[in-house]
């Protein structure tokens, strides 16, 4: 370690201590496995598998993008009253036994400190011709013809910086037209729906199987001042709304499994207008979800492809 402290030496002053162990990244399974025996919740940072630069590079501080790819950290966090120096001395005995070269170091984290310094992972991004995503936090002087979406993702999925989102996202541009209502299942943060309203949507109905996505979701509407979106707890499409059907535009930004399980019901929330815009399949899935819309009588009338990912535009045949 790089100072010997003790873990008692954050009491006074932290409300959590971190143990990081780091290591060169071909023994990370390694770390992993003697970790688990003293915690099943571990922070892994490894940046080895993903080009930074080329996906991110506008999303991610310059820390992350410089970070060594060579070496990978794994952490686990301790209330800082309970002590923990019996679980470094097994740390030290079991690497030394293992032969590995582990760095072992101690930090004070505190609950606030904690909860927000993923927020400077994220930065304002653009999505397609007009949207603008803003993290709640951020500055940004908007451009002529930018329509700002202001998001505080908190727990939930949807902040603008993942393929299947932005996929979305851009297709909303192009699909959304004045006063037509829209349908976003499995809405995480409320994203889209929020997208959908700014670009003028009539009335906005979201849903969510996830309460704590629900709630984060309903915030954000509020903190958007939207009154023509709402968002509601629902297993897919189970309680939706059937009052505003049918529904012009559908999102359904979730996994291929998912929309399956889904098709077979869509389509009575939709007219010959209508249109769904199914994401969060990876291209390995793409052509099951396919054949499972064609069996059910859709027919798929656009398809988007980005870093591994597919949305596509679907239509009653």
């Amino acid at each position: 370690m790089d100072k010997d402290y003790t873990c008692e030496d954050w009491g006074e002053t932290a409300e959590w201590i971190q143990i990081k162990v780091t290591v060169k990244l071909e023994l990370l399974d390694e770390v992993v496995a003697v970790m688990n025996m003293i915690s099943n919740y571990l922070q892994i940072e490894d940046y080895s598998d993903i080009d930074l630069k080329t996906c991110y590079g506008d999303l991610i501080d310059e820390a992350i993008l410089n970070a060594d790819k060579t070496v990978a950290s794994v952490s686990v966090y301790f209330p800082a009253d309970g002590g923990c120096a019996d679980t470094v001395a097994f740390l030290r005995e079991r690497f030394s036994s293992l032969g590995i070269d582990a760095k072992i170091s101690i930090s004070g984290v505190n609950e606030e400190d904690w909860a927000n310094s993923w927020k400077a992972y994220y930065k304002p991004i653009r999505i397609g011709e007009k949207i603008v995503i803003v993290p709640a936090w951020e500055k940004y002087e908007a451009q002529p013809n930018d329509v700002v979406v202001r998001m505080d993702p908190g727990m939930a999925f949807g902040t603008g910086t993942h393929e299947t989102t932005r996929l979305v996202i851009g297709l909303l541009e192009k699909y959304v037209t004045p006063d037509i209502r829209v349908l976003d299942v499995g809405c995480g943060s409320g994203i889209l729906a929020i997208c959908a309203s700014k670009l003028g949507a009539g009335s906005c109905k979201a849903y969510d199987i996830d309460p704590v996505a629900v709630k984060v979701a309903r915030e954000n509407i509020k903190d958007s001042g939207l009154d023509n979106v709402t968002c509601d707890v629902s297993d897919l499409l189970k309680q939706v709304d059937t009052t505003y059907a049918p529904y012009r535009v559908i999102c359904a930004n979730i996994v291929a499994d998912i929309i399956i399980r889904m098709t077979p019901d869509v389509g009575r929330l939709m007219d010959e207008q209508s249109v769904i815009l199914a994401s969060g399949i990876i291209v390995e899935r793409s052509e099951d979800v396919i054949a499972c819309f064609r069996e059910h009588g859709f027919e798929i009338v656009e398809r988007v492809d980005e870093n591994g990912w597919c949305a596509l535009v679907v239509k009653k045949a």
